[in-house]
């Protein structure tokens, strides 16, 4: 399966044999309008993917289905596109946890990234402290990696600290193929 068209209209792109999931929170507007992920103009999640090594040259929105040639997947945690992820409901993360974990078991991949802490603790239905970084518990057997959200709107942590924690992951994911 190349991809899956979700809920909402925007595409997961999952396939057997991909060695890592990136996990969104949800589409915003932008991306669920032109129909692709990390669509915003000031998302650096396509500067992210290519600066850590994930991808050999830098890739736009509009190539989005080229990761799984990479062996890299795409799909969110909640496929409701809104303006922002506090706009989401309990129940819109609920439904998205059993589905994501069924999309986890089905492809398994070899890691999984969630991207932003929120989706994390979305995933994992927790308050808790959530860190960037490997996470003790694996999906499905896939180890599991938390990424700083590369949206303009995070501030909490610089280009210079997200890219360090993409390349760690990229350097995991690199060197398992």
């Amino acid at each position: 399966m190349a991809s899956s068209m979700s809920r909402e209209g925007l595409p997961d792109y999952l396939r057997p044999g991909l060695r890592l999931i990136l996990v969104g929170i949800n589409p915003g507007l932008r991306s669920a309008e032109v129909g692709h992920h990390f669509a915003g103009p000031n998302n650096r999640f396509w500067q992210l993917l290519h600066d850590s090594g994930l991808t050999p040259r830098r890739l736009t929105y509009e190539e989005d289905a080229e990761l799984l040639d990479l062996g890299i997947g795409l799909t969110n945690i909640a496929a409701r596109p809104t303006r922002s992820s506090s706009d989401l409901r309990d129940d819109d993360f609920g439904r998205g946890r059993g589905s994501l974990a069924r999309k986890i078991a089905r492809f398994r991949p070899a890691y999984v990234g969630f991207v932003g802490l929120t989706a994390y603790r979305e995933f994992r239905a927790t308050r808790g402290q959530v860190r960037c970084g490997f996470q003790e518990n694996p999906i499905a057997g896939a180890e599991v990696f938390v990424l700083p959200n590369p949206s303009g709107r995070n501030a909490h942590y610089s280009y210079s600290e997200m890219l360090r924690s993409w390349q760690e992951l990229a350097r995991s994911v690199t060197s398992h193929a």
